[in-house]
């Protein structure tokens, strides 16, 4: 059983890369905030494209964005990391560029640019994960990544805010926004390519003795691809029923899109720190138990009729929200500890391939089901994750360093990265 972790704001910023870094992630998340809840709305009022033919172009963005991921896994893997991170920034400053420059009713070139933002989307998580496993280890990586997550939501959820009160504004305020976005982008990849954090893979195998191949991690990644289902749950699937089965209010929606928020923003790193007490695969197992008692919660609140329904709905969903904090707060974690050094990032970019997979599915698989009714949706999804929490209890780790500590009688290994920002280990 592992130790619990209980670090201080100061040691917290320093294991997550510095608070040069801590600022950068701040900004680019208020930034993407701004923007990328309202990209839809940009191309239908600003450049007078259909709904359908905007949806089209993003979900193409999405998933060509993910063929990045395997040239992301190689660069880490070269010891990169603060430079991959920034460069993620700047491809969605070249994304935004080319969405200001994009005439009215030109798709192709709204493809494009919703293609760049989607390659920044997709390559970030993985270079962030990276680089925080080369500045902090064991449970302290664990925190600091839960903190990193908490504070994109809190930056993401304060940028939506702000575009949605801006809104009155119609086409010329969407194009500020993006304008807005794009400066956002560029001076975080700045902050974050000053922070100069790289490390020397070449000696790393030899010194402790990781010169293993990617592990493969089959099972774990068949079933973050279920698991990621649940980022969009509050997003997709729960508005999606409260208006078209429930007929409930909009207001319900947006509620529980915030109370979402709020709770991952403040609860991300308690839960994570609370979790430390056990072994990173059985939370992980955990979090799909604990998300199929919600979607099973979903069918019996969908169930009590339209006065119940969607304050039952409501009231699960910080269930789910627990879920997906639990989930997001093992899942990256288990993969670094895992990984031989060599190869993190290949590792984490397969880990981001199967959850941006999941993410691109998971509307249209939800838009499917849900027509033919609440158990086939919420039954599905719920015998589908508790299948893939099996899966993840079971599944078998070769080679791995469980627990972030090393073998009996080795010493911990001292990540040979670089920091400028005071974040050198």
């Amino acid at each position: 059983m592992a130790t619990t972790t209980k670090m201080q704001p100061r040691a917290l910023v320093r294991a997550s890369g510095g608070p040069r870094y801590a600022v950068a992630l701040a900004v680019d998340a208020l930034g993407t905030g701004l923007l990328r809840p309202f990209l839809l709305l940009y191309g239908v009022t600003v450049l007078r494209l259909s709904a359908p033919d905007t949806g089209i172009a993003m979900t193409v963005g999405v998933v060509v964005g993910l063929v990045c991921m395997p040239a992301v896994g190689r660069w880490l893997d070269r010891g990169a990391r603060s430079t991959v991170v920034a460069a993620s920034m700047l491809v969605r400053v070249l994304g935004v560029v080319l969405l200001l420059a994009t005439p009215a009713g030109h798709v192709w070139l709204f493809a494009t640019a919703a293609l760049l933002l989607g390659i920044g989307n997709q390559a970030f998580p993985a270079a962030h994960a990276a680089l925080v496993a080369t500045v902090a280890h064991g449970r302290e990586r664990d925190t600091a990544l839960a903190a990193g997550r908490a504070l994109r939501n809190a930056g993401m959820g304060a940028g939506a805010l702000l575009a949605t009160a801006s809104l009155a504004g119609g086409a010329t305020a969407l194009q500020a926004l993006a304008a807005v976005t794009g400066l956002a982008c560029l001076a975080a990849a700045a902050l974050a390519w000053s922070v100069h954090v790289h490390a020397y893979p070449a000696a790393t195998p030899a010194k402790v003795g990781d010169d293993g191949p990617v592990p493969r991690m089959r099972a774990l990644l068949a079933a973050n691809v279920i698991y990621a289902f649940c980022l969009n749950v509050p997003e997709i699937a729960l508005p999606l029923v409260l208006v078209t089965q429930l007929h409930a209010s909009p207001v319900w929606s947006a509620a529980i899109f915030v109370a979402n928020t709020v709770l991952v923003v403040t609860l991300q790193v308690p839960v994570t720190v609370l979790m430390s007490r056990f072994s990173r695969r059985a939370v992980l197992a955990l979090a799909g138990v604990v998300l199929t008692a919600s979607y099973l919660g979903f069918l019996a609140a969908t169930s009590s009729g339209h006065g119940w329904g969607a304050p039952a709905v409501a009231t699960v969903s910080v269930v789910c929200t627990i879920g997906e904090i639990i989930y997001a707060g093992s899942a990256t974690a288990l993969v670094t500890v895992l990984a031989p050094a060599h190869v993190l990032g290949r590792t984490l970019a397969r880990f981001e391939l199967s959850t941006g997979f999941g993410l691109a599915a998971s509307p249209a698989v939800i838009t499917a089901l849900a027509p033919h009714g609440s158990v086939a949706l919420w039954g599905s999804l719920a015998a589908g994750t508790l299948l893939s929490a099996g899966a993840v209890a079971t599944e078998k780790d070769q080679g791995t360093r469980l627990g972030g500590c090393c073998p009996p009688g080795a010493s911990r290994p001292v990540s040979p990265a670089i920091a400028s920002d005071g974040g050198s280990k």
